[in-house]
Parts: C-alpha cells; structure tokens; sequence
C-alpha cells in the first residue's frame, strides 16, 4: 500500500513535470527564436491556408510546401541578404570606397566651431557601431546555427499546418483558462502578431524606402544602404528612419549647400515622419494597436536575446505576456464571483 494518497502523488508528479519542464526550456533556449518563428509564421498564413484547403480543396501538403517556399522566398532570403549586406558595409567603413570618415571630420569641425563639441560625430560613430554590432550578432555567427534555426522553424510550421486541427484542438485542451477565454486570447494573440510583423513591416519598408529616395534626390551616397538601415530602426517608434536625415541634412549644410540640406531634414520630419502617423493609423483600424511603449522596451528586450529578429520578437513576446496577465486578471475576477456566489451573502 503506497504511503502516498491520490493528491500527494499529484503534486509529487506536477513537481516532476516543472523540473523536466525547466530543463527542457534549457535545452531548447538555442531553439527558441525557431520556435517563435514558427508560431508568428504559422499566424500570418493560417488565413491563407485555411482557405486553401478547406474552401479550394487543395491538398493539405501541398498548400504547407508552398506556405513555407513563399515565406523563404518573400521573407527569409531578403531579411538575411539585407543583414549581410549590412555587416559588409560596415565592416568596410574605414576604406576609401566609403568616405564616411571625411564626413565625421567635416561633422566634427562644424559642430566645434558652432556648438563647443568637436567629437560628437567621432562618438555617435562608435555607438553605433557597438550597437550594429549588437543588432546582428545571428548574421555574424555561425551559419550552421542559422540552418538549424530554419531547419526548426520549417519542420514545427510543417506539422502545425498539416496538423492544423489537432494542434489547435490541444492547445484548447492543455489551455490554462476555459474556451471562451482562449478563443479571446487566440483572437488578440493573432491581431497583435498582425500588428507587431505586418503592421510595422510595412511602415519600415515604407519608410525605408522613402528615404532611400530621398538620400538619392538630395545626392547622399549609397542611398540604398541608408534606406536599409532606415527600414531597421523604423520598428523603432521613438527613433524612426526619418531622424537619419538629420546628421544626412547637417552634411550638406556643413559642405556649403545649405538649402539642400534644410530640405532634406524637411522632408524626413515632415514628410516621412506624417507617412508613418498615416500608416499607423490606418493599420491599428484593421489589425489593432500596439501600444509605442510595448515597442520600446520590447525592443531592448528582444535584441540581446535574438539580434535583428529582436526588433519583432521583442515587443511581441511582450505583448504576448500582457495578453496572458489579462487573461490571469479575467480568470480571477470570474473564480472570485463564483466563489462569492457559491458561499452566499453571509460567507
């Protein structure tokens, strides 16, 4: 006879599956931007699939090989060949095809004269530097690692399509609050990813490539590169891709075309700037809003843990996380009232 009864064995198992729980995350922590990865691509396409197949009749893998060929081709490929292209600019910064370094001088020498800081250039270069450095540190490492990653990614988005009923059918099962709750949190799980990958890839593309067009009207070289580095810190709501025609604009204006260079500030704060207002607004109708602070931190919470990808995975992980708070709070409110009722007025 065991010296257990039914409710000690339950915890004992429950601690059980914690501790293997904890290591399991361990060991999968390599894995877990693939993991992410998978469920942000697996959101996006779902709509696409589902009609596919279930509306066109079209085979189940089939459907899931061309999800996976489109994301590769639309959005995998192009994200690392811009990141490549990133890091081999920068790390060509000091050779004469870029000449990056008069600038600094001509900068330096300006803002001495006028504003008493001969080194502002010089500095701002070296943290942005260190910070490029940060940003991509999933380019710069090993590409076996990269493979892996995508390797995962695929293989989870895979079986979550062709599987696609039963994955969600045990999410509902293994969920930690009732149905209704989780068809509300699947519902705002889904619109926050819209808002934080489609909503805020298409501001960065747009404005990165305003600015591309910009720099190249105004005669700023490698307009191309620029409109890249812009589309990157666009996820950035604070920053922006227009604030880069502001050091662009005191160039100009400290080689002596001053009207060149109030017109290209001008047109990134003005323009660009009220293109990203626009935009914002009429995304947030349709898929939802996230808020600039959830940007922000999740920002500085994604890039040490993911690189580039940190600029999305970032404030979606925290957004994902103020989702389950609000179920928590939503849970605790509805187990209180029924508590209430079930003891009746006099407790």
């Amino acid at each position: 006879m065991s010296i257990f009864n039914y409710k000690q064995r339950n915890n004992i198992i429950l601690a059980g599956i914690i501790i293997l729980g904890c290591f399991l995350v361990y060991a999968l922590s390599s894995l877990f931007s693939a993991i992410l990865g998978a469920i942000v691509l697996f959101t996006i396409f779902r709509p696409v699939y589902l009609h596919l197949v279930e509306n066109k009749g079209w085979n189940k893998t089939l459907v899931a090989v061309m999800i996976i060929l489109t994301s590769l081709i639309v959005i995998i490929i192009p994200l690392m060949s811009l990141s490549i292209m990133v890091v081999g600019k920068i790390g060509s910064i000091n050779k004469n095809t870029f000449n990056l370094q008069d600038w600094v001088s001509r900068i330096d020498d300006y803002a001495g004269y006028n504003f008493n800081q001969p080194h502002i250039a010089e500095n701002t270069l070296q943290k942005i530097g260190a910070y490029a450095t940060e940003l991509f540190p999933s380019i710069l490492g090993s590409a076996a690692q990269i493979l892996i990653t995508l390797l995962v990614m695929y293989f989870l988005m895979y079986f979550m399509f062709t599987q696609i009923h039963e994955f969600e059918a045990g999410l509902l099962k293994y969920a930690p609050f009732r149905e209704q709750h989780a068809v509300k949190f699947a519902i705002a799980l889904r619109n926050s990813t819209y808002s934080n990958v489609l909503g805020q890839g298409i501001i960065a593309v747009v404005q990165g490539t305003l600015l591309a067009m910009g720099f190249f009207a105004f005669g700023i070289p490698d307009p191309v590169f620029w409109g890249v580095i812009g589309t990157f810190i666009s996820f950035l709501p604070v920053v922006g891709a227009p604030t880069l025609t502001i050091p662009a604009g005191i160039i100009l204006i400290a080689e002596g075309h001053t009207v060149r260079g109030i017109l290209l500030m001008a047109f990134g704060l003005l323009f660009i700037g009220n293109i990203d207002n626009v935009l914002r607004m009429l995304i947030n109708r349709r898929v939802g809003n996230t808020h600039p602070i959830i940007s922000i931190i999740g920002v500085f919470i994604g890039i040490p843990l993911f690189g580039i990808l940190g600029l999305v995975f970032g404030p979606l992980l925290l957004s994902y996380f103020l989702l389950l708070l609000e179920i928590y709070e939503t849970n605790r409110m509805a187990a209180d009232r029924l508590e209430r009722i079930r003891t009746g007025p006099d407790g």
